[in-house]
């Protein structure tokens, strides 16, 4: 039999002939490689009409961006080491958010998934990682929260057309549990407010139930933020957990990084806002106004009686010798308030959850509310839709000195 005899089609244009190995053949322009030569695809069938209907359909998914880029065919591993190493380090994202994406894909999605191909990674996959996780005793908010976070580096490998669709968008993550407001109640804030005051920093939860303060926005405030005279301060920067690395050229001894004498910081001291809308001015209560006052005449006896080991680090919030607090330590710090003052087992962010409440309670707008508290979003007003009666009626008969007693 004659094999038809090929003939050579224009730049860019496909191509179908039969070889000589019988079988009929087909190219495909689709792209362009790295190097800047056209990516021409082959497909193969036996006969003309097969590979007619292959090469059409490959000009189809062409045309519709689901060919995937050439070059190098990553492994969710892979793929979720670069993306966070190079596409969203800090500045693309804060440091927090980073720190959040690190903790999913190194704890969960690398152990779990990270040896599959990204173009073979099926929505069942990602399922039944979601289903071991809650088997294994993570909340259904982790789950979802690990399932953001591939779907967020794969639809990064979409754009870059390194796969074709996102299977992530397809599975189903676990719904996280509705996180229920339970606000303190106006006699635990002046009981926890009445023990601080008998300890160092009573100013520091008196931010953080009066203004909602997110903890690392109260721990980032430096005094060029607070105007006592105005009775204003201005919220620019979030202290960040340290975290350290070993710097010493002999071993130390030590186990974390943290211990080591010669230790290096991996990550900065303080990043921006959870948010654009986190950047925010707020006036002060009289009674806060002289509690800062207060505060600050401390922290300058402090610094006369630490002498040369004092640090000028500028913050509002300090350890004996100047240095920012530790987030680590301000948590523990706040559940030996709580012990002290005879108050129930509460989060550190519930008493954020307590200044937003009173805000809606006494009815400020929810615009204003947004701006106090530095949310972005309507739907986190939403939340504090229901709230506890015995905050409801306190707030009813004491609205004049809600935190702090006349």
């Amino acid at each position: 039999m004659t094999r038809e005899k090929r003939t050579r089609n224009a730049n860019g244009r496909s191509s179908i002939f039969e070889g000589s190995d019988g079988s009929w053949h087909g190219y495909v322009t689709v792209g362009t490689k790295d190097n800047g030569r056209p990516d021409r695809r082959h497909v193969r069938a036996k006969t003309k009409a097969e590979v007619t209907k292959k090469v059409r359909k490959l000009e189809r998914d062409r045309d519709e961006g689901k060919v995937r880029k050439a070059g190098q065919t990553w492994t969710v591993e892979q793929w979720l080491r670069h993306w966070l190493d190079t596409i969203v380090a800090p500045p693309a994202i804060t440091e927090n958010a980073h720190i959040a994406y690190d903790v999913a894909v190194r704890v969960h999605l690398i152990p779990g998934i990270g040896a599959h191909r990204i173009d073979r990674l099926e929505p069942e996959h990602l399922e039944r990682l979601y289903r071991k996780m809650v088997a294994a005793g993570a909340k259904p908010g982790r789950a979802h929260q690990v399932h953001r976070t591939i779907r967020a580096a794969l639809n990064e490998a979409l754009r870059r057309k390194h796969i074709t669709e996102n299977p992530a968008s397809l599975a189903r993550a676990p719904q996280p549990d509705e996180e229920e407001v339970e606000p303190c109640t106006v006699e635990e804030v002046q009981r926890i407010l009445d023990a601080a005051n008998k300890g160092r920093n009573a100013a520091r939860w008196a931010v953080a139930l009066a203004l909602g303060l997110r903890q690392g926005e109260a721990l980032g405030l430096k005094w060029s933020d607070v105007d006592l005279d105005a009775g204003t301060l201005v919220v620019m920067r979030s202290r960040l957990r340290p975290k350290w690395a070993h710097g010493c050229t002999t071993p130390c001894g030590r186990k974390f990084g943290g211990h080591c004498p010669d230790r290096v910081a991996l990550r900065p001291e303080t990043a921006k806002t959870k948010s654009r809308a986190g950047r925010r001015g707020m006036g002060l209560p009289d009674p806060l106004v002289e509690l800062l006052r207060l505060h600050r005449k401390h922290q300058d006896e402090e610094r006369a009686a630490a002498c040369d080991l004092w640090e000028d680090t500028g913050y509002v919030f300090t350890t004996p010798t100047g240095q920012p607090l530790n987030p680590r330590t301000d948590y523990t710090n706040w559940k030996v308030l709580l012990d002290r003052a005879e108050v129930p087992e509460r989060r550190l962010h519930d008493a954020r959850h307590t200044a937003a409440t009173v805000l809606l309670l006494l009815g400020v707008t929810e615009r204003t509310v947004m701006a106090v508290m530095g949310w972005s979003s309507t739907a986190m007003a939403a939340r504090y839709q229901h709230v506890v009666a015995a905050v409801r009626r306190d707030v009813a008969i004491q609205v004049g000195g809600l935190l702090w007693k006349p």
